[in-house]
């Protein structure tokens, strides 16, 4: 019987290694996950403000070729 015995503690601290094992890879994907929902959220708020900056630019530059047709159409 000392042998079954220690068949299952060896199974057992097989078990356990390979649970710890799953554990540390858990945390380690928990922890790229929110890496990565920080970095998503700050490429988001980069994109709203380049998409405000062009919108904008757009605007002026419209703005400036409509003053210059005026002014071409005036002369």
């Amino acid at each position: 019987m000392p042998n079954a015995e220690n068949d299952h503690s060896l199974e057992l601290k097989d078990l356990e290694e390979k649970l710890d094992l799953l554990i540390e890879q858990y945390n380690a994907i928990k922890n790229e996950n929110h890496s990565l929902k920080v970095k998503q959220a700050e490429l988001v708020k980069q994109k709203a403000k380049l998409l405000e900056k062009t919108t904008l630019a757009k605007t002026r530059v419209e703005a400036m070729i409509s003053r210059l047709k005026s002014m071409e159409h005036g002369a």
